[in-house]
């Protein structure tokens, strides 16, 4: 019975010694001045210069496309790229052989040679294929045309 009321003393000791040195007013720090105020230094005005590096906010995807956005486009034929055309038809009628081909806005035109599209024409329509000419605009290369081949059949195209 003792060690009981010796381990109950022993706790109560533990638990209540805490509670009388929180009720103990804390020592006096020394009194300091207090602090002068600093003035404000205004800050140097900002200006920043390239260095001639480019401003990387810029998106590089865009760089170099053909200046005619889709929004400058005329309607129809004349206005898509030759890139965007796949040909679906070929047909042949008392004036010689059309293709027809589908453009980005899923319509189906009719091409014969010598129409014009947005950055080319077309050279020959043949039973399997219509054949372009694209003009090029790149200032590096000599050739400021090339031709491409569309297949009727896909995967049978060609770029020259």
């Amino acid at each position: 019975m003792t060690r009981a009321l010796r381990f109950i003393a022993v706790t109560c000791l533990f638990v209540t010694a805490p509670a009388v040195f929180a009720q103990q007013p804390p020592a006096q720090a020394p009194a300091q001045a207090p602090p002068q105020p600093v003035e404000a230094t205004p800050a140097p005005a900002f200006t920043y210069d390239s260095g001639g590096r480019r401003d990387p906010f810029i998106s590089l995807l865009g760089r170099g496309v053909d200046g005619r956005s889709a929004t400058s486009r005329p309607l129809g034929l004349p206005g898509v790229l030759i890139d965007e055309v796949m040909v679906k038809g070929i047909v042949r009628d008392a004036r010689g052989l059309y293709a027809l081909v589908q453009g980005p806005d899923r319509k189906i035109h009719t091409l014969r040679a010598g129409d014009r599209l947005m950055d080319g024409t077309v050279k020959t329509v043949t039973p399997g294929e219509v054949v372009f000419s694209q003009d090029v605009n790149d200032p590096l290369l000599l050739q400021k045309q090339r031709e491409i081949r569309k297949s009727l059949r896909p995967g049978e195209e060609s770029h020259g």
